[in-house]
């Protein structure tokens, strides 16, 4: 079928999406087409007969012609069908027709051998959107009484379903607006699916290397040999088309050719290969790839097109696909112990789970961590990220009782909005540790499939704090936060201990506290040179003891007379026996790490972490308690702001996108007309040419007024005064009038409007820039200087919740200016947070609205008043988080 024939006229490609099942495959969705025709009649005759009178109240055991035609044919928007497809086999279909402007009668029809496996709790998440954007907003279906599963489909989606029984049928009918419920149960349903999916991944209970070479150079014989010298609980087998054994396993010629099922195929073969290779594996049912091999989109634009072909051929048959160019997998758990990668052994098993991108990179994590003595849970790298990325790890990690902290080494980010929503949920739990050097398209590897972006990097450490993320620098800084947050409790506070032998390494660790936002409570405690082991135990249990302590950092240099392990002892005495976080800095000493661990009830081993400077430790510890504080706060709702109108929202912005395609500015009144529709209010203004026209807009808008340039020069000119203010007569407007235009007029800045003069007040600027990585992001400033001179600007994604919003006002430096500064009255709080709300919303909500600034803002103590606002649409692309179960 020829991509004409398969897409129609009005074809909405953005409909189509790949999504992970219950059971952790994936199957694509996609609008229905007039070529389906052959293959509803194929899905229809492999249906039970049960299935088919349950849909048709009838026992059609064939469809006619004209029916089937008429299913396929749909336009749309009044009436929607969607299939779900494996290797093309249509699987199920969903549908919707409409029967009034904002009603639709929705149907399913699920293939027998894939029921049971969430198709159509997809099937009417996706349509439900679809509805809801077209206007549609109410369900109704008509559901045989013995038919509890589709009845089920319906009352578990989060939906408030209303039933009635006639003439032997259940009638049921729903709202499809997204609620907080609902979108709950569509989230927890995508974090279920894609945690199993990792499941084949991690716990293969079958696994074909594809290249095992007995040639021992060859990257198929090394992972071979790694899987083996591992231990691996499960069945290992080798393909090679040329041998007949390697490494003592029997080689088969195809993975196709292996008797039993084969969970996890390691692909190493040359890269023009591969897809010969993963055909082979559709084939035989495997459910997961791992892509070894190099020579993809890293490679050039014909690596690029093999990328695509591999991404497209996997998900057709229902696989994932980790890599290409991937180091591999590790998981420790004793199950299964599992070395699918380059890595010639195992690192020690412990409480860590790490996620890295390239191999090279892997390499120098995984080495890193050995040389820490931290141990590791599960490792994996995705190489190009062409499907299985650091979310799909992280919905793992939220349930993976084996894993206490995540680290994640990112060189691209494909999903900003998706892998912050489930960051903040597995942070909430578990800390997250971030090393991403940057945002840039520079910073992006060859064979990474990532937007370009237009934010600020400071969008991206707001987005990072926002989750709760522990964002740093480089490698070194995440295993110095890891040694702590695997080993030691959180902070409760950021009151800090500091005891040790040195007065000059006690001063350095107390200033590099002070730096960090930390409090020294206690000390710096410094014993004397030779000083005993009872005195180092007493003054570290005074620290530990100290009702003011949060945390205790210790730092020795060699003692006297004590030994160097004697001290070490001490400190890990006097740890173990709290429950606060204990850090050391042990200069110049000895033989002391091997006294800082001691295994504890359970199998745990507790270990007080060691640093090579008293900064390392400290900013360590700043990092964890920031988290601590940030977990253990209130995280707030979703924000939901009364009186709006999405549909007339929506309805002009698609009405301005079809007089310009291309999209443009917004006049005054449909700026009015758009953020009416939200609840706020825009101050009208009278443009005005001419002194006489300024009178007259005075007198018709009503004194008192002002005068003010809304030339684009006016804006970045914070020493040029483009506004005249508490203008109470025609003469002050006049004189105002002349004073502005013979200023103004040689820089061509003399474009004036006429406004009501507001209530003095604080001049702020909240904005929306949609970002084709990002997708949505909301920006609050105080105008003038801190804006335009200083960048002083907060951002956050939405959606956000009341706490996002509260941060975000709370985040700019000059916040304090809106707080009664300098005996100023405060501005009403609540009413600017109301507006940030509204406009996160709409942002939210409509993606074409490009830019939004409103600017100013007169915040004052009544009240907020938008003076001005400038929007801008445009088409865009489809977002990478799109409000429905994809994978992308």
């Amino acid at each position: 079928m020829t991509a004409t024939q398969a897409r129609p006229a009005g074809y909405p490609t953005e409909w189509e999406a790949d999504v992970v099942l219950r059971d952790g495959s994936v199957a694509h969705i996609r609008p229905i087409t007039p070529n389906d025709v052959d293959a509803v009649h194929r899905f229809h005759a492999g249906q039970s007969d049960e299935s088919i009178y349950m849909r048709f109240f009838a026992p059609l055991r064939k469809l006619s012609d004209r029916d089937v035609t008429r299913f396929t044919n749909v336009d749309y928007h009044d009436r929607v069908a969607l299939v779900a497809t494996v290797r093309g086999d249509i699987i199920g279909i969903g549908r919707y027709d409409r029967i009034t402007p904002t009603s639709a009668e929705v149907a399913f029809n699920i293939s027998d051998s894939y029921q049971g496996r969430g198709i159509g709790s997809v099937l009417l998440e996706h349509l439900a959107v679809i509805a809801w954007e077209a206007g549609v907003q109410e369900f109704t279906a008509e559901v045989l009484p013995q038919n509890r599963k589709m009845i089920s489909v319906f009352a578990d989606a989060g939906y408030e379903v209303a039933r009635r029984f006639e003439d032997g049928v259940v009638s049921l009918s729903f709202r499809i607006q997204p609620t907080e419920r609902s979108e709950a149960v569509r989230l927890s349903r995508e974090h279920r699916a894609e945690s199993v999916s990792m499941h084949s991944v991690l716990f293969p209970d079958s696994i074909a290397v594809v290249g095992a070479s007995r040639r021992t150079d060859s990257i198929g014989h090394h992972i071979l040999a790694n899987i083996q010298a591992a231990g691996f609980n499960g069945a290992v087998h080798a393909v090679n088309r040329e041998a007949m054994e390697v490494l003592g396993l029997p080689a088969h010629a195809r993975v196709s050719e292996i008797p039993g099922e084969v969970d996890l195929a390691v692909v190493a073969v040359p890269a023009d290969e591969v897809l010969e290779v993963v055909a082979d594996c559709a084939d035989a049912g495997v459910k997961t790839l791992l892509v070894v091999s190099a020579g993809f989109a890293e490679a050039g634009p014909d690596g690029e097109d093999l990328q695509r072909e591999l991404l497209a051929t996997a998900r057709g048959a229902g696989m994932r696909v980790l890599g290409p160019n991937s180091f591999g997998v590790i998981n420790n758990h004793p199950s299964v112990r599992l070395n699918a990668s380059l890595a010639p052994e195992l690192p020690p098993p412990g409480r860590l789970g790490l996620f890295a991108q390239s191999g090279a990179l892997g390499i120098a994590v995984l080495a890193s961590a050995a040389r820490r003595g931290l141990g590791i849970s599960v490792f994996a790298s995705a190489g190009n990220r062409v499907d299985v990325s650091g979310n799909d790890f992280m919905q793992y990690w939220i349930d993976d009782e084996d894993t206490d902290a995540v680290g994640l080494y990112l060189e691209s980010m494909g999903n900003p909005r998706k892998f912050s929503r489930i960051a903040r949920r597995l942070a909430t739990t578990k800390p997250v540790i971030v090393v991403k050097s940057g945002v840039s398209t520079y910073g992006v590897p060859p064979g990474h499939r990532a937007r370009t972006t237009r934010v600020r990097p400071e969008a991206f450490d707001s987005m990072l704090r926002q989750a709760g993320v522990i964002r740093v620098e480089n490698v070194h800084q995440m295993f110095d936060v890891a040694q702590l947050v695997v080993h030691q409790p959180l902070p409760q506070g950021n009151r800090v201990a500091i005891v040790g032998n040195s007065d000059a390494l006690g001063a350095l660790t107390a200033e590099a506290c002070v730096s960090w936002g930390l409090e020294v409570a206690h000390g710096p405690v410094s014993l004397p040179s030779d000083a005993t082991g009872e005195q180092f135990a007493e003054a570290l249990a005074d620290a530990f003891a100290d009702a003011d302590v949060d945390s205790v950092l210790t730092c020795f240099i060699p003692p006297l007379v004590t030994q160097d392990e004697e001290v070490a002892t001490a400190v890990r005495d006097a740890a173990i026996a709290s429950d606060k976080p204990c850090l050391a800095t042990f200069l110049g000493m000895r033989g002391v790490l091997e006294r800082l661990s001691d295994q504890r009830g359970g199998g745990r081993v507790e270990v007080v972490p060691a640093y090579a400077m008293p900064e390392d430790a400290v900013r360590a510890l700043a990092a964890a308690t920031r988290y601590a504080e940030w977990r253990a706060r209130d995280h707030g709702v979703p924000v939901g702001p009364v009186g709006i109108d999405r549909e007339a929202a929506s309805a002009l912005v698609d009405r301005v996108l079809a007089e310009a395609p291309e999209g443009r500015r917004l006049t005054h009144q449909e700026v009015t007309e758009l953020l009416a529709a939200y609840g706020i209010e825009l101050w009208g203004s009278v443009p005005v040419r001419t002194v006489e026209e300024a009178v007259a807009a005075a007198n018709a808008v009503g004194y008192p007024v002002v005068i003010k340039s809304v030339a684009p020069l006016m804006r970045h000119q914070p020493g040029l005064s483009g506004i005249r203010v508490d203008l109470r007569s025609d003469a002050q407007v006049r004189e105002a009038f002349g004073a502005l235009t013979e200023r103004l007029a040689p820089l061509s800045a003399n474009t004036f409007v006429v406004q009501r003069m507001a209530t003095p007040g604080v001049s702020c600027v909240v904005r929306s820039d949609e970002d084709p990585l990002f997708g949505p992001v909301v920006s609050f400033s105080i105008a003038g200087p801190p804006t335009d001179l200083l960048g002083d600007i907060g951002h956050r994604i939405p959606p956000l919740t009341d706490v996002d919003v509260s941060d975000l006002i709370s985040s700019v430096k000059a916040s304090p200016m809106l707080h009664g500064h300098r005996g100023a009255a405060p501005v009403h709080r609540a009413a600017l947070a109301d507006l940030v709300a509204r406009v996160s919303v709409l942002a939210d909500n409509l993606p074409e609205v490009s830019s939004l600034v409103l600017n100013p803002v007169n915040a004052q103590t009544s009240g907020v008043d938008v003076l001005g606002a400038e929007v801008v649409v445009a088409p865009t692309t489809r977002r990478k988080d799109p409000g429905r179960r994809s994978l992308t």
